[in-house]
């Protein structure tokens, strides 16, 4: 197998695994010879994705995880290293969204829910991960943010400021842990068909869903949105065992956004 894409005998840990980018991930990685700690707050369709993978003969462990209880961040790692014996890699995917606001009707649960999840996720999670990390020797962090964590993001005010966030932390632990062999990046997507954007409880959902998402496509040079698998394939490329130079990177998978 290509060196790039070989991840025998790796170990990986996975958040918000459930669906979207975590759950194709987790298929990809699997296939490519990992050995897998998945975790999402939806137990239901968590689960079913560890039966897929271990029916595919990759090897899995299942726990529920909200990111937003430190408790749930360090028992992913206690799995890890318990179930595996390490932990090579660790991608910190969970998030959620909210529906668009203006500035001025933002109220206060919006925006501890988006600092909840979305913020304290990620730190809770490198909080353990990055130890084990050490002791392995090194290995690689990837922690989805946004291209709202980059620029302005029109009425999305709360979640703009928590992607902001994941970056700012992303680029500390890649300066805090580069001299002990670990790689922390992020990946910053443009808007992608996943639940979290067209969803029942996505950004696009309701009434104008196909207006909202037309809206969207026609902001990029490429006049479409994202696919999951165009980001998965960024993730991949982070966590590589043969990418072992790129650190503190805050990645734009944007179909050309960026570049106006």
């Amino acid at each position: 197998m290509d060196p790039m894409l070989d991840f025998t005998g790796k170990v990986g840990l996975i958040t918000g695994a459930a669906s979207g980018f975590g759950k194709m991930l987790a298929e990809e990685l699997g296939h490519r010879g990992a050995s897998l700690v998945i975790g999402d707050i939806n137990e239901t369709a968590l689960r079913q994705v560890a039966e897929e993978l271990a029916g595919q003969d990759i090897p899995v462990r299942a726990l529920r995880c909200d990111v937003s209880r430190e408790a749930d961040c360090k028992a992913m790692v206690d799995t890890a290293v318990k179930e595996f014996g390490r932990l090579d890699m660790a991608v910190n995917n969970a998030g959620i969204a909210h529906d668009f606001v203006a500035m001025h009707d933002i109220d206060e649960a919006l925006l501890d829910r988006q600092i909840n999840v979305n913020v304290k996720g990620v730190i809770f999670g490198m909080k353990y991960q990055l130890p084990a990390l050490i002791e392995a020797g090194g290995g690689a962090v990837v922690n989805t943010a946004s291209m709202a964590g980059i620029g302005g993001a029109p009425k999305l005010a709360p979640y703009a400021a928590a992607k902001h966030a994941v970056i700012g932390v992303t680029r500390t632990a890649a300066v805090d842990y580069g001299r002990r062999n670990i790689r922390v990046n992020a990946v910053c997507p443009y808007y992608t068909l996943t639940p979290m954007l067209e969803g029942s409880d996505g950004i696009a959902s309701g009434g104008d869903a196909e207006k909202t998402l037309s809206m969207m496509a026609s902001g990029t040079p490429m006049k479409r949105l994202g696919r999951p698998e165009e980001i998965v394939a960024v993730m991949m490329m982070l966590l590589s065992p043969a990418n072992t130079y790129m650190n503190g990177q805050a990645l734009a998978v944007d179909g050309g956004v960026s570049a106006f």
